[in-house]
């Protein structure tokens, strides 16, 4: 295992989605310089994942660990100004999650999030679109009927027990 690059991935993406309040809680509305600094390091952090990528593949399990693995994973899902880079990503993602390397569920946020981007209905219901009244609403999905058959098949629970999640405190995914 390559204990550098792990510790590497481990840290950048939820250091910026981390409280920032001095009682634990999430600031949900930043001030433009918070925002505009999120930014910056999303595309910063989205370049040295695109260097990692480029120079060992999709950094699996075995490679960096889960936690490590799993820190890959959310930085590719939130690098939105990239989304070159998420299309790209995606099929070295499915690939690792195929040979255990990588979780499928991992897949579907990803390709929920790409579908989304695109202005595409979603598969997995990952992706909420907006929250009205303390409800969350997903972006619109593709066979809605079927969505907890697909989540079920990547290992997500419920659609409506997720939906439920987003009355509590902000999820990072």
């Amino acid at each position: 295992m390559n204990e550098a690059l792990a510790a590497e991935l481990a840290e950048e993406d939820q250091r910026i989605r981390r409280p920032h309040s001095s009682d634990g809680e999430y600031v949900t509305v930043l001030n433009i310089e918070e925002t505009m600094q999120h930014a910056r390091i999303d595309v910063a952090n989205t370049d040295r994942l695109r260097e990692i990528v480029r120079e060992h593949g999709w950094p699996g399990a075995s490679l960096v660990g889960q936690e490590a693995s799993h820190a890959a994973w959310l930085l590719v899902q939130h690098a939105d100004r990239q989304l070159d880079f998420q299309r790209e990503t995606l099929p070295l993602l499915q690939r690792a999650a195929d040979e255990g390397e990588a979780k499928p569920a991992h897949v579907a946020y990803l390709t929920d999030r790409i579908r989304m981007a695109e202005g595409r209905y979603q598969s997995y219901g990952t992706q909420i679109g907006d929250i009205r009244n303390g409800t969350a609403i997903p972006w619109p999905i593709e066979d809605a009927e079927n969505v907890d058959h697909r989540r079920r098949d990547v290992g997500l629970e419920p659609l409506a027990d997720y939906l439920g999640s987003f009355v509590s405190p902000r999820r990072s995914a």
